[in-house]
């Protein structure tokens, strides 16, 4: 076990027993959000393990990015005897997750309803493509809810949708998802009884276009894909730099421009009268942001950003995912953290986003081996029976 391993620090959902039968991203997020905020998270395997251990190229990542501090129990739920196992399990947890295709819980009797029957207190989180209604019983991926969300029509050119670079609508169809188990669990204290909690891609991702529905309810114009938008800033853009390198550079005030414009080494460029306010410069963008470029391409990227950062301009060099594994800020904050593989080996996991106390939740437990748990945990529903 890794010695960065957090494994004695009391968390908020210390007691709180999970089950999860789900693969791929969405419930998994769900329940390791769930598992690092302390919960007791028991996965459910198919015999031979969930197949997302073993998935190639884009999703090679997925199983170790979203499975920590769980338990690893395998069931065969086609069978009578692991269905039966399945059902005093559930019985035994505060909330149990799944994440399969609308009818397959409710073919293995594994359904809210039939559960909700033996288990009203039992909290219930189904994560799905869509809520209730007319789409209810598509199939759907995340790119397929990007398409019909509004999302990749706003990412790409015009003409041209284009999916986000990663899961979002997966990872954050898990965030509430656990934000439902939150909201629900607060509720048993009152009322006794649990509840189903649905979570889906779809709505999702309209939620993530909200801003533009409601900028169009507001003016009636359809909003333009983000790289088609007019700016409200004349200096918000990616410029190319020596020897290639790009950069971020968003000067969004009065003040940020003439600084800007100092840095650089080009001062007289704020002292004409037709860039005096950034009104005027957005009306002179394409001009302005040419002179710019031609400016900046004598400058390095390295010797630049400190410049920058020293004179409180924004800035962003273009990181790829790769160079994060190194990233400063992230190893001295404790977003970065070793986590013991289940092969034996160790490696970087980047932590839930937020910080409790002055700490971030962190990797309890190395990550489960298939079915590492399932005999410690079928004992004890032998010993509940026996009891």
């Amino acid at each position: 076990m890794s010695a960065n391993m957090d494994t004695t620090r009391r968390l908020p959902l210390d007691g709180v027993r999970v089950v999860e039968f789900t693969h791929m991203v969405m419930g998994p997020t769900c329940g390791m959000i769930l598992a690092d905020l302390g919960a007791e998270v028991i996965k459910i395997e198919p015999p031979g393990g969930d197949k997302t251990r073993d998935l190639p190229g884009l999703g090679i990542g997925f199983f170790r990015s979203f499975n920590r501090n769980k338990k690893s129990v395998v069931l065969d739920i086609n069978t009578e005897e692991g269905r039966a196992a399945a059902v005093e399990l559930i019985g035994q947890c505060d909330v149990m997750l799944e994440n399969f295709r609308p009818g397959l819980m409710q073919k293995f009797g594994l359904d809210y309803a039939t559960l909700s029957q033996r288990y009203p207190g039992l909290i219930y989180v189904s994560h799905k493509g869509f809520l209730p209604g007319p789409y209810e019983n598509r199939l759907a991926l995340d790119e397929v809810v990007q398409m019909m969300g509004g999302l990749s029509y706003m990412t790409g050119p015009a003409g041209r949708p284009l999916r986000a670079g990663t899961s979002v609508n997966d990872i954050m169809g898990g965030m509430f998802g656990a934000i439902g188990v939150l909201a629900a669990l607060r509720e048993r204290e009152a009322s006794g009884r649990g509840q189903e909690v649905q979570s889906a891609l779809f709505e999702n991702c309209v939620f993530l276009s909200a801003q533009h529905m409601q900028q169009y309810a507001m003016t009636h114009e359809a909003p333009p894909p983000m790289p088609s938008r007019v700016s409200a800033w004349s200096v918000y853009d990616v410029f190319t730099l020596a020897e290639g390198e790009q950069l971020f550079i968003g000067a969004v005030s009065d003040k940020q421009f003439v600084t800007l414009c100092d840095v650089i080494g080009c001062p007289d460029y704020a002292r004409e009268p037709r860039y005096a306010s950034n009104a005027a410069r957005v009306a002179l963008r394409p001009e302005l942001l040419a002179r710019l470029g031609d400016v900046l391409k004598a400058h390095r990227v390295e010797d630049l950003m400190p410049r920058l950062e020293a004179a409180g301009v924004p800035y962003a060099p273009i990181v790829r995912p790769d160079q994060l594994l190194d990233d400063p800020h992230l190893k001295a904050s404790g977003g970065l953290v070793p986590m013991q593989t289940d092969d034996g080996g160790e490696t970087e996991v980047v932590l839930l986003p937020l910080m409790m106390d002055g700490r971030r939740p962190g990797v309890r437990q190395p990550l489960a081996k298939v079915g590492e748990h399932t005999e410690e945990v079928l004992a004890r529903l032998a010993a509940h029976v026996a009891g």
